[in-house]
């Protein structure tokens, strides 16, 4: 007769499990994790006797309710977000240290709560330092209540109590339940809690925005799941040589993740950029090597600026370099500019940048950065007065782009005169369109002129 009794070895951070001790969990790497339990499987196999799911007439179901969003008023926020916070959403939003986290929640907090409760509940900063922030950001706190607390269970029951429109949690890392074992900042932990605030966020239809950590490979600190379990995933990022912040959604199940939302930070907090296209072109200088072309995030078309240093290798083999552009596919471009236009790229350094930080897929941006490569190499200057858009193939045909027209319309708005796109029946009135079939054309009708 089979025993009903067995042992098992669970980790006390992910809570896997295991028939045999090892000195590593193998699901969360944690060293020393593993722990013995008992198991009465005679008791795990009897079915919990349960009633009926409530069944939803999802036609009779009023989404009125549902559909209205908190608007912050910060559009380049609700852009990202799809109209504004959903009530009962939860929201993930991260980002490196110093980035800006912090000051862009203070100011969520105070737009909502100029009509609206709004909880701040912090488990790094104290209520003073918080309120010095909200100070210089001349933020009025009459409706923000302060909770320097970090159990679960005492935060939510102060949302069920005041009931709230917004709740800030600063940050995950720092929250944990008394329900499950271990530190906070454990993977189970950060489970745990993030589970509780989903479901105490669809239960008192608050809107709950999460602050969390990132590792030094730049994702989001604690499990993968942390990510499935929110509604949506929001990374503010910024490079160290200027000041403009993105922030983009990498998961949002109420709008499109295609948007970004741009902003400058100031003494007085994050300011707005209703104009990206001027930003990033509006220090160009006319020189070799510097073309301008335009990207679509979203619903919004901007330029950007490419800019490519071609120098003689000087020993070794040649390197290639690139910043905000897919490193893969400038080696494609230059073999495609070897083999097709005949540009002698083999003993040459291809350093490639993409002006204001920017990191862009875009295949609209390979005609850009090839001509930014011949120019440099063949030291000609591309007019300033010129954008140009198209995507390269294999054969080095040029290939049209998506949301032309969209992009044209840009160009247009911010007065350039030419436009270097491929051959297509686009027309256009107030620029100059040179429409070109493959790169060699490109090579002998633009640069050799």
């Amino acid at each position: 007769m089979s025993t009903k009794i067995s042992t098992v070895y669970a980790c006390s951070n992910c809570g896997a499990q295991f028939p045999k001790w090892s000195g590593r969990c193998l699901e969360c790497g944690g060293w020393g994790t593993l722990q013995m339990q008992t198991v009465d499987l005679k008791q795990a196999d009897k079915m919990a006797a349960a009633s009926p799911a409530v069944v939803v007439d999802l036609e009779k179901l009023d989404q009125t309710a549902l559909a209205q969003r908190q608007a912050t008023n910060i559009r380049e926020l609700d852009r990202v977000l799809g109209g504004g916070l959903v009530p009962g959403s939860l929201v993930l939003l991260g980002g490196e240290p110093g980035v800006g986290k912090s000051t862009l929640v203070a100011q969520i907090a105070a737009a909502i709560g100029k009509t609206q409760m709004v909880i701040y509940a912090s488990g790094e900063e104290s209520a003073g330092q918080i309120k010095v922030r909200l100070d210089r950001l001349k933020i009025k706190t009459e409706r923000i209540k302060f909770l320097n607390e970090t159990n679960a269970e005492k935060i939510i029951a102060t949302i069920d109590q005041l009931k709230p429109a917004l709740v800030i949690i600063d940050s995950i890392q720092t929250i944990s339940t008394s329900l499950l074992a271990g530190e906070a900042g454990g993977l189970s932990q950060i489970r745990g809690v993030t589970v509780s605030f989903l479901e105490t966020a669809k239960q008192t239809n608050a809107a709950i925005i999460l602050i969390g950590h990132i590792t030094k490979d730049g994702a989001l600190a604690g499990p993968k799941t942390l990510e499935h379990i929110v509604d949506t995933v929001l990374y503010l990022e910024a490079e160290a040589s200027h000041d403009y912040k993105i922030l983009r959604a990498t998961k949002n199940r109420f709008g499109s993740v295609n948007e970004i939302g741009i902003f400058e930070m100031t003494d007085s907090g994050f300011k707005e950029i209703a104009n990206p296209s001027l930003i990033f072109i509006e220090q160009r200088q006319n020189i070799t090597g510097s073309v301008i072309s335009s990207v679509t995030q979203g619903t919004r078309a901007f330029l950007t600026e490419v800019q490519a240093l071609v120098t003689k290798t000087v020993f070794g083999y040649p390197q290639r370099k690139a910043s905000g552009f897919d490193l893969n596919r400038l080696q494609v471009l230059i073999a495609v500019l070897t083999k097709r236009a005949n540009l002698n790229l083999t003993n040459q350094d291809v350093i490639l940048n993409v002006v204001g930080g920017l990191k862009i897929s875009d295949p609209g941006l390979d005609l850009a950065v090839s001509l930014a490569i011949a120019s440099s190499v063949l030291n000609q200057v591309i007019p300033n007065n010129t954008i140009v858009l198209g995507e390269v193939g294999l054969g080095g045909e040029i290939r049209p782009v998506a949301r032309l027209e969209q992009k044209l319309k840009e160009a247009e708005r911010l007065g350039f005169a030419k436009a270097i796109i491929p051959a297509s029946e686009v027309m256009s009135k107030k620029l100059k369109l040179i429409k070109i079939k493959n790169v060699q054309e490109m090579v002998g009708q633009i640069i050799g002129k």
